[in-house]
């Protein structure tokens, strides 16, 4: 629902990305930046299956992302550190730190917002970074 003051949108309503880039049934991301109209920062919703770890990490050249944990537990490792996360935790990550995060046995649910919107995509993705 859009009107001339506010855009609302459900998270869990919005296309799920992840099998367009064979990353299903492990990960779960849908992304609300374009469907909220945002001009100033994005936001996803991310899942990860029980002891499930991401694909890649990333790190951006100019976005600053914060990540709510919302359900479940894991771990991100962040640069050459592995920081323990549960529900309700935030963790702020500058624009070249590099991250991924991984599902414990209950798995992980978590927010991503980032800003400020890049003119360009501006995420350098490394397969098999954790690994």
């Amino acid at each position: 629902m859009a009107t001339s003051g506010f855009t609302k949108v459900n998270l869990r309503g919005l296309d799920d990305m992840a099998p367009r880039f064979g990353l299903s049934p492990s990960v779960e991301a849908r992304f609300a930046r374009r469907a909220l109209r945002s001009e100033i920062g994005g936001l996803g919703l991310l899942r990860l299956a029980p002891n499930a770890r991401a694909p890649f990490g990333h790190r951006h050249a100019q976005q600053e992302e914060l990540y709510v944990v919302v359900a479940g537990s894991g771990r991100a490792r962040l640069d050459d550190e592995i920081v323990d996360v549960g529900p309700w935790d935030v963790l702020r990550v500058a624009p070249e730190t590099m991250r991924a995060f991984e599902a414990g046995p209950d798995g992980l649910e978590y927010l991503a917002f980032g800003a400020p919107v890049a003119p360009e995509p501006d995420s350098e993705l490394v397969p098999g970074w954790w690994d």
